[in-house]
């Protein structure tokens, strides 16, 4: 064994340590899920305004939606941050979370320029998003692998 390899191991564990801890796992499933927080409480206080974004996308009739975005994004927001069948939370939404961007981000619609970047990295930002709920998912479903 190298020093270096036997170096790392303790900054290793102390790392796994940390990451692993139960405050890191919920103030970084918090995160996740921060969008789909912040979203429908903006939503909850300018209902006006989550009626336009229904309308601007073509979604009626638009209280329904909005209404059910609501409730849908805190309710799966709250089962991945508390473990609740963590695993269909975080499936519901990485399914709305592409759902939502193929709908919101067409920048293949849109024309060069400063817009079409922001739409573009948007877009792969959602997507990576859609991935990390995934592996949540995943990673809670594997846990009960053999229970």
């Amino acid at each position: 064994m190298t020093h270096q390899s036997h170096m790392s191991n303790p900054v290793r564990s102390s790392l796994a340590r940390i990451v692993a801890s139960p405050v890191t796992q919920t103030v970084s499933l918090l995160a996740l899920c921060a969008a789909y927080i912040q979203g429908p409480l903006t939503k909850i206080f300018d209902f006006n305004g989550a009626l336009a974004e229904m309308d601007h996308f073509g979604l009626h009739p638009a209280a329904f939606f909005a209404v059910a975005v609501i409730v849908f994004e805190l309710a799966a927001s709250a089962m991945v941050v508390s473990g609740f069948l963590r695993w269909a939370g975080a499936l519901a939404l990485a399914g709305f979370t592409l759902l939502a961007t193929f709908i919101a981000l067409r920048f293949w619609e849109m024309a060069p320029g400063m817009d079409r970047m922001m739409a573009i990295n948007a877009f792969f930002e959602h997507v990576g998003l859609t991935g990390a709920f995934l592996f949540v998912a995943a990673f809670d479903l594997a846990k009960g692998v053999g229970k």
